[in-house]
């Protein structure tokens, strides 16, 4: 990071390692699913090719994410368990779920047509999630005997709802049938109603999905004579087990027992408020301005093998752009974004309830807390995806891009005009040292000569060798370069590049960071939690 006297704001951050030895899972849910799956006109009450989609993203997980070495999933859900030894950066809570929620969500946006190929993505797919920190193995295993518990009663019931509804009952008829149905009711309802055997339906439905790795022989290189050379790989393997937390299945897979362990008693009884105990939270503080940023997750690669300008690729940006105006418009206590390079920061009013400030979210049963920061960044990512083509026609996007994210917060406003500034300090320092780097590059000398030429140069210094060896004038670059970009509200969401860093720019747009009349900010809290719930 560049140096300024803005550094201090970084003290307001905190970090949120999951101390050894505890079992990591990081779990996500569909925001808003239940709307997405009527505008996409899924099948009602399992659509084979949604699930399938699920699976293949949670597919590509396993295979970017090495650490993760098992994960269950149904409906609009999936659970990622990490080996016991995982130092996965560094165990960061916010990292890992965001990471995997960012990656997730691109790959589901980049597989659709892939799926539904008749269907067109009409809005942005996108996921809460959230980390469980196990102490044991015996947490990990009532978890997961939970969620997939969770999946049989879930999807008995959605079954017994669509048949009844077919049938010619109303919803809220339906719903009344159901009411205080237990289980051995609900299968004969479907099997006198209906004539449909449960247990005979597909085992996706019933059972979920379970993908763990095995090692396979597979072939690496030839030798001079032509002969096949092979090595152990380890590759993911679907399966639809009736039971994934019964000894016998479970110890019978080589790699789990060496990564995590084996299970050494059945599961009798599921306490779901004993798991719940494990849920790992972070509740921001009130009365304060929440910022999330998020940035880019290897994006050095990403750029060189998508062939962006150097140094900077103002369609690139403008995606940026276009993705930060999105998520202003998807999150209404968002007022204010400030963006550079394959970085955004978001700031939420101070006086914002959404989802009771809570930095993790969970879902389950009739209880719904949001992840704010999960959310902006699995939206922002699909987004991503989703624009990339309106920006490179010509270009396709090669493998899913992927964003970090974390939620911090800022006492006052000063405080907050001292962090944006710092980021756009970082921005306008970072931005001519890079300018002066690739302008060497592109004359003729290596990286490393470049690096040499640039090594402890002031400011004054590198604007006199872009104007004496390149008679390029800094101050005359585009603006979106040197300043960044920023993105707040008016009568519409607007995008400017001005200059943060002064006092005066606050005093002129005092009404972004004013608070709003506590009933308004209440009926923009409804407004995201509707949309949100699934």
């Amino acid at each position: 990071m560049a140096n300024s006297k803005y550094e201090y704001v970084k003290s307001y951050e905190f970090e949120d390692e999951i101390m050894q030895p505890n079992l990591i899972v990081v779990r996500l849910d569909g925001r808003n699913f239940e709307r997405f799956s009527e505008i996409h006109e899924f099948e009602k009450p399992n659509d084979v090719r949604a699930l399938n989609l699920m699976n293949s993203c949670a597919t590509a997980v396993v295979e970017e994410y090495p650490d993760i070495v098992f994960s269950y999933g149904f409906d609009d859900e999936y659970s990622f368990v990490f080996k016991k030894t995982s130092n996965f950066y560094q165990r960061r809570a916010s990292k890992m779920l965001t990471l995997i929620v960012s990656f997730f969500s691109s790959v589901y946006a980049t597989k659709w047509k892939e799926f539904f190929p008749q269907k067109e993505l009409e809005y942005p797919p996108s996921f809460h999630a959230r980390v469980i920190s196990c102490a044991t193995l015996e947490v990990l295993q009532v978890y997961l005997a939970w969620r997939q518990n969770a999946c049989h009663s879930d999807n008995l019931c959605r079954t017994c709802f669509w048949m009844l509804i077919r049938s010619g009952k109303t919803i809220e008829e339906a719903k009344e049938a159901l009411k205080d149905c237990q289980k051995e009711e609900k299968n004969e309802l479907l099997f006198q109603r209906f004539g449909i055997n449960y247990k005979k339906l597909p085992e996706m439905f019933r059972q979920g999905s379970c993908i763990f790795k095995t090692e396979v022989e597979v072939v690496v290189k030839y030798d001079e004579h032509g002969n096949p050379i092979k090595r152990l790989r380890r590759k993911p393997n679907i399966v639809h087990t009736q039971n994934i937390v019964a000894k016998k299945f479970w110890n019978e897979q080589l790699v789990l027992v060496k990564e995590l362990g084996g299970f050494e008693d059945e599961i009798a009884k599921i306490k779901t408020e004993y798991v719940k105990s494990f849920l790992f939270e972070n509740k921001l503080l009130p009365s304060t301005y929440i910022v999330i940023r998020i940035d880019g997750c290897h994006f050095h690669r990403f750029s060189d093998i998508h062939g962006f300008e150097k140094p900077n690729d103002a369609q690139a940006l403008n995606l940026m752009n276009t993705c930060a105006v999105a998520v202003l418009k998807e999150f209404h206590d968002i007022v204010f974004a400030y963006g550079v390079s394959d970085e955004y920061s978001f700031v939420l009013r101070k006086n914002s309830q959404f989802n009771q400030r809570q930095a993790s979210v969970y879902k389950t049963d009739n209880i719904f807390s949001s992840q704010i920061v999960s959310a902006i960044v699995s939206f922002f990512s699909t987004m991503y995806a989703m624009k990339w083509k309106e920006f490179f026609p010509q270009k396709n996007l090669k493998y899913p891009p992927s964003f970090d994210g974390r939620a911090v917060c800022y006492p006052s406003e000063e405080i907050l005009q001292d962090y944006l500034a710092w980021r756009q300090v970082d921005c306008h320092i970072n931005n001519q040292y890079n300018t002066c780097f690739w302008m060497l590059v592109k004359s003729g000398k290596t990286k490393a000569e470049a690096q040499q030429c640039l090594k402890g140069t002031q400011t004054q210094e590198k604007y006199e060798l872009l104007s004496r060896q390149f008679g390029t004038d800094y101050s005359s670059l585009p603006v979106m370069f040197r300043q960044g970009s920023f993105v707040y509200r008016m009568k519409e969401v607007v995008v400017d590049h001005s200059n943060i860093i002064e006092r005066s720019f606050w005093k002129e747009y005092s009404s972004i960071l004013e608070e709003m009349p506590a009933h308004t900010s209440a009926a923009n809290e409804c407004t995201q939690t509707s949309v949100s719930a699934s």
